[in-house]
C-alpha cells in the first residue's frame, strides 16, 4: 500500500495547530484513505471520534495515523498528540527511519512559529511562507523562491543548538534534553527546539529530500492560516485546490472535525 513514491506531508505539532488543521483539510479534500494506524511509543496516546465524516459513525482516529490518495499520488502522516518530553529526537529517528523504509522522494514537513519570536514585522495583510530545504546546506531552494516564499532567516545549521540537533540525529552521545539552557536560549536556539527542527534534521541526515513549510501565528482562530499554509502545499506540489472539487472555498473539503474545534455551541436557554 505504500509502494507509490509521493511525496509526504508531515505536521508538527506546534502553536496553534496549523500544521495539523492544514494536513487536515489536505486529507479530507484529497479524499485520502487512512491506510494504517502508526505505533509510536513517544507520541502520548489520544482517540477521538471520525475527524473527516461525511458523518460520525464511531471510526476512531488515534494520535499517529498514515493517509494515502491515490489519485493525487499524495500521502499524509496526521500527528494528533504531542511527544513525551526528553524523546524529541528518538521520535523525529524513527519518523525519518519509517519514511526511508517506505521509499519515499520527497517529505514536506507543516508547521507553525510563534509570531511574538519574529524579528521584523511583516506589515502586509498576506500571511508570509517561511520554509527550509535540504537542497543546500544553508537551508534555501531557489525553486521556492519562485513562489514568493522567504528562507527562515534565523537558520544556521553551524550554530550550536543545530550542531546538537545534527549529532543527536546522527548518532551522537548528548543529552536529548534540548532545554537544559533555556536562559541562556538566544532567537535561534528557539527555532532550533521546535519538533519541526528535529524532524527537519533526521530526515536530511537520513539522506532524503526534505523540505519545511512555515508560517507565523498566534494561539486563537487559526483556521485561515491552515487554509493559506495548505494552499502553499498544493502550490508546491501542483496540486490546486479547485481540483478537488469540494464543498468550501476554492474546492477544498472542510473536515467534519472542525465543526467542533471550539466545542459544541452553547445552550441558547440561558441566555
Amino acid at each position: 500500500m505504500f509502494g507509490l513514491r509521493i511525496t509526504r506531508p508531515q505536521p508538527a505539532l506546534s502553536i496553534g495547530n496549523v500544521g495539523q488543521l492544514a494536513v487536515d483539510l489536505l486529507i479530507s479534500s484529497s479524499r485520502a484513505r487512512r491506510v494504517a494506524y502508526l505505533d509510536e511509543p513517544s507520541v502520548l496516546p489520544c482517540a477521538g471520534n471520525d475527524a473527516f465524516g461525511p458523518d460520525a459513525v464511531g471510526d476512531l482516529a488515534l494520535a499517529l495515523e498514515a493517509y494515502e490518495s491515490t489519485s493525487h499520488k499524495l500521502g499524509f502522516i496526521q500527528q494528533r498528540s504531542p511527544v513525551t518530553t526528553g524523546m524529541m529526537v528518538s521520535f523525529a529517528k524513527n519518523v525519518a527511519d519509517f519514511i526511508n523504509s517506505i521509499g519515499k522522494n520527497h517529505i514536506v514537513i507543516i508547521s507553525s512559529l510563534d509570531s511574538g519570536k519574529r524579528r521584523v514585522i511583516d506589515a502586509s495583510s498576506d500571511m508570509q511562507v517561511y520554509y527550509l530545504s535540504s537542497c543546500n546546506e544553508d537551508g534555501s531552494d531557489p525553486e521556492y523562491e519562485k513562489l514568493g516564499w522567504k528562507k527562515l532567516e534565523d537558520y544556521d545549521p553551524s550554530q550550536k543548538r543545530w550542531n546538537c540537533l545534527a549529532s543527536l540525529v546522527e548518532g551522537g552521545g548528548l543529552s536529548e534534553d534540548l532545554d537544559d539552557d533555556t536562559d541562556e536560549m538566544t532567537i535561534n536556539d528557539y527555532y532550533a527546539s521546535l519538533p519541526f527542527a528535529a524532524l527537519f534534521s533526521a530526515c536530511k541526515a537520513k539522506g532524503l529530500k526534505v523540505s519545511c513549510v512555515l508560517c507565523y501565528c498566534s494561539e486563537g482562530d487559526n483556521m485561515p492560516e491552515s487554509f493559506q499554509l495548505a494552499e502553499a502545499i498544493c502550490k508546491l506540489l501542483g496540486h490546486g485546490p479547485e481540483k478537488f472539487h469540494g464543498n468550501g472555498s476554492n474546492g477544498w473539503i472542510v473536515p467534519l472535525s472542525w465543526k467542533s474545534v471550539y466545542g459544541p455551541p452553547p445552550d441558547m436557554s440561558i441566555f
